[in-house]
Formats: structure tokens, sequence, C-alpha cells
């Protein structure tokens, strides 16, 4: 390859090592193994299918006394097919919800006798406090947050199964005196991760103030993943409003970012990298809006992001009024959420080219993931999927690839005669660019014919990272041997130090044999004895780029490139092996020509003046 095309190659690699950097994920210490304090089971009957009426027995308190709570904490279980919900009579809030299809990142490490729920991810931070409060100011302009007030239940029992089509509807009743009162109603269903929540007031215009009350999510969402840095990274509030979707920004380490939406609001949402909750009300709300809050802070663990959202909801009249919502909390599973036909599936983050989600989005919706899926229906292994997945993108991109690598070999058969013009013409530079492109017009080469295909290539490429990254069907699925998570790095070595300037403290198998692949691809490729310390600069690079990468990408780049060696190989040796020199009149002048010949023309205009100059 001449200069100018090596520059092209140099230039789209700079490009996508800018963006892989972009994208990347910082590396971090691993975690140790973390441990949650779960409360045990209830010891109760398990009733299927039950339906709890609106209870009318509840303490009564003084309204200066709200806070205070005269019971112990109920915690009430609800296992579905799904899900195993825990809610508090504390608050009439989510104390856990465990989602029972998805294991922790250390379930193969809990002890024999741990309890088997606790395998399960669990996404409240409760800890930090329970979830679905309700806070708003009363005539007297007292703050009333229902976290803060003990709800009572008429049922007696702490557990309940239900199954399929079942459903279970329990109300949570606060009485403020004999005829005012609060309820959260919860209905849960058997196969759904789909719930419905309904706030109902009972005689209540007397009493609260103002023009709406805010139901609010305070804590985001458990981290539940090895890489808590990485996964902050995903971690954001968001709400789906004219057509969009609204995301708060990742707050440095520290701060606090706020942001107000106000107006017609279709729903709100908290995610992380994999999992989400979705609060949406089922009618609108011209005059609602949303409060977003979020804030970034780092322990032993690594970096952790928590968003508050505080929905508001407009009021009228309280006498007896309902606000119904539903309310979903599970993973983000493109093909799921897109069922509920209400915009859920825009919480699936694809990625970006440095911020243009329009250019990568329809990619990954419209084709990467629908092959994805198809080719998971009859083969069971995803690893299996991504070389089937890899070897069918690499068929789709091959008039582009062909094209690229005929242009190389080319520009290889020309080697030796541009190697001759820099040598006779050595103190000419102007002299060795006009004898170049006349050999390039000479023999109908495109210097730049290597490196465009690669340019148009790039969109999907980029596509693809993005996606293997996202997708929760990779989420701790193995290959073989050690590739025993495709949503992590396939860690062979662990380092007992970190890499200076780079902090890579682990290697990563793949992507040792991916740098292995991509020196033998700039071996077949590199013929210029001037460029030979490319030959091992970029697949250095790389390797240590791609060392935090998940298995899953860092497995379909190998297979990619072992077929684009293959392919290569196969171009080298039944390609064309001689240049014949390109008949004059059937030879179209092409850009790069056109633009030397106008820059050669530039050139000698220039001189012209410049003699005239002299002359007077």
């Amino acid at each position: 390859m001449d200069r100018q095309t090596t520059l092209a190659f140099v230039l789209i690699g700079f490009i996508l090592v800018i963006w892989l950097y972009y994208n990347s994920p910082q590396p971090t210490e691993n975690q140790p193994k973390q441990t949650s304090e779960l409360v045990e089971k209830e010891k109760s009957d398990v009733k299927e299918n039950k339906i709890v009426k609106n209870s009318e027995n509840s303490v009564k308190v003084e309204t200066d006394s709200l806070t205070i709570k005269q019971n112990k904490e109920r915690i009430i279980t609800i296992e579905s097919d799904l899900l195993r919900i825990e809610l508090s009579t504390y608050g009439g809030n989510i104390h856990k919800y465990f989602l029972k299809d998805y294991n922790t990142w250390y379930f193969d490490d809990l002890p024999e006798n741990t309890p088997w729920y606790k395998k399960y991810v669990q996404l409240i931070n409760f800890d930090r406090g329970n979830e679905l409060d309700l806070s708003f100011i009363t005539k007297k302009g007292k703050l009333v947050e229902t976290s803060k007030l003990e709800f009572q239940l008429a049922n007696k029992s702490n557990y309940y199964r239900i199954n399929g089509n079942d459903s279970l509807t329990l109300v949570f009743t606060f009485q403020f005196d004999d005829t005012r009162s609060l309820q959260k109603i919860f209905k849960f269903y058997g196969d759904s991760y789909r719930s419905k929540f309904d706030i109902k007031f009972n005689k209540m215009s007397d009493y609260i103030n103002g023009e709406n009350y805010d139901i609010t999510w305070n804590n985001g969402i458990n981290f539940v993943e090895l890489d808590a840095t990485q996964e902050a990274t995903y971690a954001t509030g968001n709400a789906y409003t004219g057509g969009e979707l609204f995301t708060t920004e990742i707050p440095s380490v520290g701060e606090k970012k706020q942001k107000t939406i106000n107006g017609n609001i279709e729903w709100v949402g908290v995610k992380n990298k994999y999992f989400g909750f979705i609060l949406d009300p089922i009618k609108d709300y011209n005059n609602g809006g949303a409060f977003f809050e979020s804030k970034k802070s780092v322990n032993k663990y690594g970096e952790k992001v928590y968003n508050k959202i505080s929905f508001k909801v407009p009021i009228k009249n309280l006498d007896n009024h309902t606000d119904s919502f539903y309310f979903f909390g599970g993973p983000l599973q493109y093909d799921m959420l897109i069922d509920y036909e209400k915009n859920y599936e825009s919480m699936v983050d694809f990625g970006s080219f440095f911020g243009i989600k329009l250019l990568i989005r329809p990619i990954s919706e419209y084709f990467l993931l629908p092959l994805f899926t198809f080719l998971h229906s009859f083969i069971p292994n995803y690893g299996i999927v991504i070389i089937i997945f890899s070897l069918l993108i690499k068929i789709l991109l091959h008039p582009l690839t062909d094209k690229s690598f005929k242009s190389m070999k080319k520009m290889q058969l020309l080697q030796p005669e541009i190697t001759a013009i820099k040598q006779k013409f050595a103190n000419d530079q102007q002299r060795i660019q006009k004898e170049t492109m006349a050999l390039y017009s000479k023999y109908g080469v495109n210097p730049a014919g290597g490196c465009l295909p690669m340019l148009f290539q790039m969109p999907i490429l980029f596509a693809l990272f993005a996606f293997f990254k996202v997708v929760v069907e990779l989420r701790q699925q193995p290959f073989f041997g050690w590739i025993n998570n495709l949503s992590e790095p396939d860690v062979i070595v662990k380092l007992p130090f970190s890499i200076p300037f780079l902090g890579i403290d682990q290697i990563s198998g793949l992507a040792v044999l991916l740098g292995v692949t991509m020196f033998l691809q700039q071996k077949m490729t590199m013929k210029d004895p001037s460029q030979k310390a490319l030959v091992y600069i970029m697949p250095i690079m790389f390797t240590f780029m791609f060392m935090s990468f998940s298995s899953g990408l860092n497995l379909y780049y190998l297979m990619f490139n072992i077929f684009s060696i293959i392919q290569q190989y196969w171009v080298n040796k039944t390609g064309i092996q001689k240049l014949e020199p390109v008949d004059p009149k059937t030879k179209k002048k092409g850009l790069m020509q056109k633009m030397m010949e106008a820059a050669e023309q530039s050139q000698k205009v220039r001189a012209a003046q410049i003699a005239k100059s002299k002359k007077k």
C-alpha cells in the first residue's frame, strides 16, 4: 500500500480506537462477594389465586402523629411464575423484587444452606428504603410521605403463590380518621412482569393542599452485576414524552444532576444494564410532569449511580378518586417490551456513534436483533449462535469486503513500481505524486478503494459492538470450556498487578486470539517495508483494548476476523496476479484522480503567480 492508502487505513483505525475508548468499560478491581440481608420466608400456608377485598379494619391515629408505627412490620410475599415480590406494611411499598429467571453473579458461591430464592437477581435497594412512595402537602402545610406510615392489610397470610392466568389483589389502607383514608392497591399476575397499581383517595379533598401529589421512586435499581462501574454507565432515569425517550445524564462522582419535565408524560422509568422498572399511567395527565435527580458515589465495589424519580399526578376531587397505573419490573428484553405496545422497548440502549443514535439504533432494532432471535429459535447455544451470526454478517458484507480485498491486492502488485518511482524522484515530492497518479490511472487502480468499503461497514460494526453489550439474552450464558459467561470477559489469567496506564489486571483468552488474527490480517495486507511497524502496533493495541470487553463481543470479532482471513487468502490465491493497463477509451476518471488533477492545476497556477511576481 502507498502512503495515502495507509494514512486512510490509519485514520479509520484511529476513529475506531477513539470510539472504542469512548464506549469501553473502565477497568475496575474485582468486587468481593456481595451478600444481602434478606428476610426469611414467612411460615404460612400457600393460598392460590387469593383475591383480597378492601379493608375497613384500619388503625385510627391523630393527624399530628401520622408517623407513629404501632405494630411490627409485616412482609407479604407474592410468588408468581416469574417473580418473587415482598411488600411491606410500612408505607405499603415494595420491599424486595426478585426475578426468578435471572441469577445473581455470585450464586455459584453461595453456601449450600442458603435459601433458594437468594440466588435470584433482586432489584430494590432496600437498605436505602422501600420503593413506590407517595407524598403530598396537607392543608396545614405538613409534608406526608407514605413511607413513614403504617398501612393495614386485612388478610392474615404473609405468603401467596399465583400461577399462569391467576391474579392476586392486595389492598393496603391507611386511615387518617373516621372518614378519610388512602389506599394502595396492587394486582399481580401469575405469568407477567407487568402489574396493576391503583391509588385511591377517600374524602381527602379538604385534607390535601395543592394541585398534585407525587409518586416517588427514590433509589434507582440495585446493582446486580460483577462490574458495578460498567453497570453504572447504564443506570439512568427515563421518561417517554412527545414520542421520544428522555434519559438522565450520568453525573460525576459526588455530583448531583437534576431535571424537571412538565406536561404530558406517557411513562417514567429507571434502568440499569439489563433490567428496569416502568410506571405507566393508564390515562393521560396533561398537567402532569416529573422530577429527576441523579447522583454518583463510589465505594469498594466500584461506582454506583442512584436515580430518583418523582412523577407528578394532578388532583381535582379527592372525595372518591382513583388513579390507575401499569407497573412493569423485569428484564429489558426487546421482543417482550415491544409486545406491550407502549414504547417500553425504547429503554433498551443500543448505543450510539459519538452520541448519534439515529444511525445505530435502526440497524440493531430491524436487522441485528431479528436475525439473532431467529438463529436462537433453533440453536440453543448462544456461542454457536454468535459464530453463525458472524458468518452471516460476513456474507452480507462480502460485496464491500471483496472489493476492498481486491483493491488492496492491486495495490500490492503496484508496490514495486511505486517504490521505484520514490527512489527515482526522491528529491521531488510533486513529481512522485504525479507519477504515482499516472501509474494508478494506467492500471485503473483507486488508492482509496481498499478503505472506502471499510468506512461503509463502520455503522454495522459499531451497532454490533453495542448490541452484544446490552442484549439480556447473553447474560450468564455459557459457550464452552473457560467461556462460561458471554456477557463478561473470559478471564484465563488474573494478574497480581495492574498494567500501568492501561489499568488492565486480567488476560482474556478471546482477546489474545483476536489479536493473533489481527496480526495475520495485517501480515497478509501490509507489504510496504516502511509500514512494517503497523503490523505489530495495531494488533497489540486492539488486544489490550478488548481485554475488558464481553466474551460474546470478542467471540464475534474473532470469528469475523477468521472468516476475513479465509476470504483474503482466497482472493490472493485466485484473484488477479498481474495488472494489465486499462484501455484509455473505456476508463473513467475516478474521484481521487479528479482531486489530484485539480490539486496539480492549482499548483501550476500558484507557481505561475509566484514567477510573475518575481519578474515585477
